[in-house]
């Protein structure tokens, strides 16, 4: 379509936005000289707003544009050029609208790929000065005006319905929209936790007129839907979008989670299924925050992969080469699909490998980037800005600490009494909250009189920490103590999770079993050993949220090892974020039943080749879900080597030898999680290097010698 045909079809859209056709024509021409390339193209706009004249700033929205950026560029194969950027102060209502035109509507053609992302504010606003209906908004603020009666506050917002529409008028069915922010925003003091991206706005702010007229020109023109999908930071208009800190950076929590996500992930997993580990993560990183599918195709949401929106013959990595320096020997690197959990460690010496088979080492790191040197040189294959990376060798510290936050809200008093309570105690680290990331927070209840607690990252209050009314903080902290090393031992142990990046080929599916039948509640499998046979099956659909299991149901687990040598399972969790459980490999049990009798463990061995069912393969009991309501994660961890040290500290433990069910308590949790990273460290053989002391300073383990799986669902 010429420009000028467009225009004369959008023109009154354009008088509504206040634009010229010499100003739409300036700006267009920034965008257009790409419309004489063949399709398909691949066309994104990107926004992100930190700053708020009149709000708290929030702090990862621009992150959230990198990460997306770098994915879509580097991942997904999109142009630079296409990629249009608005952040901060560029960032207003009227910008944005007349990008969308002039960047997607104007270029986009049939089959081409189309991306709009937003991180900032989202509110709830009157959708006119005397109606009383209300609707969902993003926040601009920037070109935010006050009219001369102070009771009216005339603010430029971009409607959801206004981008939904604008979405709907590609001429392509390959959009996707994300949206990192959330609508209704808590009018009550909320727990100590994250930033959230919700604003209240005051009840006689309405829309600008323009935008209304926007809307309603949109409206007439009647445009049948396309098959593009919404996808939201939350699944439930209430929850809050937050945005996780870590060291160096902050990014919204649903952004990070979904770009690690697709970094590591095949192009042909379902949206639903892709979103369901999304999710996962998401929990895990301590919030029940969990994202929403909105879909516009007439089709099953579960029908639509990353395949049809974001096509891409490449196989997922961990990263890319983001420049190169010292002749080609020193590489920067982008670590975006290293799991969040596990950037927080991921220490020098850590190894890549790139698919000329150079290996690059990990000298230092900031963030979600990195600087490393190459272990070999081949003249004739150098280093390139572009070429992607896969973990070969991840590199953990072996002296971790659980890190505490306190809460902002406590008195000064309180956070002394609080620091000094838990100085000298092992294997923690306290600061004030914001300061640096945590693994959990020492903060009040909202109530009076206040009560102690312990929050997750996300705010979430962990089940049965709360004391009573009036207790002293040190007799708070004193009270909570014995919970914190089992806090510790998940903390270690997820920071074996490899899915993306093991090279073990092994699946795992957790299903309810009702007779004869059973039904698939979650499944993981390395994807890094899959093939190209195998990337086109249909995998299982799973629920967006945290699936829900039934109390008295009975459950399963069936391991799958597809590899020609035999592998060796440990399979541990957390209850509530609180209690250590494990699956217990009996023996048969002697004939004595006395109490101080040890039980006899066994290694839990899958044949080359062959399936199991546990507990069904290796125990008598089988596995029946108890009440009452509870969340439980569970981490699954296989390796090519038996788990000797960590067999050996579960022997030396004192458990009930007559109450051996196939679940249950974990006796020594923190322990437990030491030996079995010394065993997954035993068990890869990999050579440290010798101008480090990374034998006893660090974990050195091979993405070739264990796989490891999360697995967490609601039992209600």
């Amino acid at each position: 379509m010429k420009r000028r045909t467009f225009l004369q079809r959008i023109g009154s859209i354009l008088a509504v936005l206040g634009v010229t056709e010499a100003e739409w024509l300036t700006l267009s021409d920034r965008y257009s000289q790409a419309l004489a390339q063949p399709s398909t193209r691949k066309l994104a706009l990107l926004i992100g707003v930190n700053q708020y004249r009149k709000s708290p700033s929030l702090s990862g929205c621009l992150t959230d544009v990198e990460l997306q950026k770098e994915l879509l560029i580097h991942r997904f194969g999109f142009q630079s050029s296409d990629i249009l950027t608005l952040t901060n102060e560029q960032a207003t209502r009227k910008s944005i609208e007349a990008a969308f035109l002039a960047h997607l509507t104007q270029q986009a053609q049939a089959d081409d790929v189309v991306v709009f992302h937003f991180s900032g504010y989202g509110t709830r606003i009157k959708s006119g000065k005397f109606v009383d209906t209300v609707q969902n908004a993003l926040v601009t603020d920037h070109d935010r005006q006050e009219s001369q009666d102070e009771k009216i506050v005339n603010t430029n917002y971009l409607l959801v319905e206004t981008l939904e529409l604008l979405g709907r008028s590609l001429p392509t069915e390959r959009v996707i929209a994300v949206l990192d922010t959330s609508y209704h925003a808590p009018k009550t003091p909320q727990p100590p936790g994250w930033r959230i991206r919700a604003r209240q706005e005051l009840a006689e702010a309405h829309l600008a007129t323009a935008e209304l007229e926007l809307l309603q020109q949109l409206k007439s023109k009647n445009t049948p839907a396309n098959a593009g999908i919404l996808l939201s930071a939350t699944s439930d208009p209430q929850q809050l979008a937050r945005e996780v800190l870590f060291s160096g950076f902050s990014a919204g929590l649903f952004t990070y989670a979904l770009t690690q996500y697709l970094w590591e992930t095949t192009s042909a997993t379902t949206i639903q299924f892709s979103l369901s580990h999304v999710g996962s993560l998401m929990y895990k990183l301590g919030s029940q925050q969990q994202p929403g599918l909105i879909s516009e195709s007439k089709n099953q949401p579960g029908t639509v992969s990353i395949q049809n929106l974001l096509p891409n013959p490449q196989v997922g990595a961990e990263g890319v080469i983001t420049a190169i320096e010292d002749d080609g020997k020193t590489a920067d690197l982008w670590l975006g699909g290293i799991p969040p959990q596990v950037l927080e460690y991921y220490g020098a010496n850590s190894r890549i490998t790139l698919s000329t088979g150079e290996q690059l080492t990990l000298r230092s790191r900031a963030g979600l980037t990195a600087k490393a040197q190459i272990s070999r040189v081949k003249a004739e294959t150098p280093l390139q800005v572009g070429q992607l990376f896969w973990e070969k060798v991840r590199v953990l510290p072996r002296n971790l600490n659980l890190t505490v936050a306190l809460d902002t809200g406590l008195e000064r008093i309180e956070r002394v009494d609080a620091t000094s309570a838990f100085s000298g105690v092992a294997h923690i680290s306290t600061f004030v909250a914001g300061e640096q990331p945590a693994d959990c927070i020492f903060g009040k209840l909202q109530e009076t009189p206040s009560r102690y607690g312990l929050f997750t990252p996300g705010g979430e209050l962990i089940p049965n920490t709360a004391g009573e009314a009036g207790e002293a903080v040190k007799l708070a902290v004193q009270r909570l103590l014995p919970q914190l090393p089992t806090l510790l031992a998940a903390k270690l142990w997820r920071l074996t999770e490899n899915e993306g990046s093991s090279r073990l080929p092994v699946k795992a599916t957790l299903e309810i079993v009702n007779g004869l039948s059973s039904r698939v509640v979650m499944q993981r499998e390395t994807t890094r050993t899959l093939n190209g046979e195998k990337l086109t099956s249909k995998l299982p659909l799973t629920a967006l949220s945290n699936p829900t299991v039934p109390i008295g149901s009975k459950m399963q687990y069936k391991l799958q090892n597809k590899s020609d040598i035999p592998v060796y399972l440990m399979l541990l969790g957390l209850k509530n974020h609180r209690s250590a459980i494990a699956f217990y490999p009996w023996t048969s049990p002697e004939e004595s039943t006395s109490a101080d009798s040890k039980p006899v463990f066994q290694q839990v061995i899958i044949a080359p080749g062959q399936t199991v069912i546990l507990p069904k393969s290796f125990t008598a009991s089988e596995w029946m879900i108890p009440g009452p309501a509870y969340e439980c994660e569970h981490q699954m961890i296989l390796s090519i080597a038996p788990f000797k040290e960590t067999l050996k500290s579960l022997e030396t433990s004192k458990y009930p030898i007559t109450d051996q069910r196939p679940f249950g308590a974990l006796v020594n949790p923190l322990e437990i999680a030491q030996a079995l990273l010394q065993d997954l460290h035993n068990n890869s053989t990999v050579k440290s290097d010798t101008s480090s002391n990374n034998s006893t300073d660090s974990y050195m383990l091979d993405v070739k010698s264990w796989a490891s799986f999360n697995f967490d669902f609601q039992v209600d």
